[in-house]
This record gives structure tokens, sequence and C-alpha cells, in this order.
């Protein structure tokens, strides 16, 4: 069966267990057409590039699909209608990837990088001004 990576956008005023609803629901059409979901990933909240249908924030969600065309185009399809899915992205690939997507592994490494900022002490914020001098 042909490999997919699946991105959808659900509105921003659904919890995250509404969207979770909306993924199992999506999975069990997958399902019922003989494909498999391989993972699910849920990005979180985040900002749009430009308002969609008035929302400027959006639940990104990526499904790994295993599964005939004719079960994405069901997906596809109900997502059309449903009026909490403001976009879908389906894309055929050649192999699925096994660890973490590049939007996971970037959200990781933010994390790292920021590090801890326990160990300043109040009065450090005061001593580098870079180049404005003793203001």
């Amino acid at each position: 069966m042909p490999l997919y990576e699946h991105v959808y956008l659900a509105r921003q005023d659904l919890s995250a267990q509404q969207v979770e609803e909306l993924t199992t629901q999506y999975k069990g059409v997958i399902e019922s057409f003989g494909g498999s979901v391989a993972k699910v990933e849920y990005w979180g909240v985040k900002s749009l590039t430009y308002r969609i249908n008035k929302n400027r924030k959006a639940h990104f969600t990526l499904l790994n699909l295993d599964a005939p065309a004719a079960a994405v185009a069901e997906v596809e399809r109900q997502q059309r209608i449903n009026e909490d899915v403001l976009r879908t992205l389906t894309v055929k690939v050649d192999e699925l990837e096994a660890g973490p997507s590049a939007m996971m592994r970037k959200s990781d490494r933010d994390r790292d990088e920021r590090g801890d900022r326990g160990d300043r002490r109040p009065g450090d914020r005061d001593r580098d001004r870079g180049d404005r001098g003793d203001r």
C-alpha cells in the first residue's frame, strides 16, 4: 500500500481532547479501509502565517498513513465537510520517518538551547547593557 504523511489543522477554540477525538475518528476511517496509522503526532496550538476563516492559531496534527488511496480520499472528504478542520495536506512519500518529525525535533532542540535560566541572580540583568553604555 502507498505511504502518506497527512497534516490537518483544527480550529483554535477546540480543546486538545476534541482534537484527539477527531484523530481517532480519522484513524477509524483508515482502518475500516484496510489501512493503518503508523504514527500520530500532535504538534500543539501554533500561530498561522495568515488568518484562515477568522482564526489566527490552529491545532496541528500529523498522521503517518499506510493506506489505500480510497481511504485517504475518504478522510480528506470528511475533513472538507467538518467545519472544525481548517486545512489539510496529504503528501505521498517513499518511506515513513521512524523517529520524531522535523517539527518535534525542532521543539526539542529549542528547549535544549534555552537551557535552565534559574542560575541568574536578580542583579545580573542590569550589568550587561551591550553597547548602550551606562544609562
